[in-house]
């Protein structure tokens, strides 16, 4: 598997537990996590993010959304 293979998998890993955490669509967590960063934070800090636990991981998103403006 490439390195942009993991990192797809990954940032879709990210994307749907993020919507579990927060109780929305997959969709909806998506697009949220794009308007307010969190897929650029996820594509700029792989190298170092994958090596986290996924709530380790989901933290960071969360604190990055927050950041730029996102309420959850």
């Amino acid at each position: 598997m490439s390195e942009l293979d993991n990192k797809i998998d990954y940032t879709v890993v990210c994307v749907n537990e993020f919507a579990n955490r927060f109780h929305m669509a997959e969709k909806e967590a998506f697009f949220y996590l794009y308007d307010f960063k969190g897929i650029e934070f996820i594509k700029e800090h792989y190298d170092i993010e994958h090596t986290l636990s996924i709530d380790d991981a989901l933290d960071d998103l969360t604190l990055i959304c927050r950041k730029n403006g996102g309420k959850y």
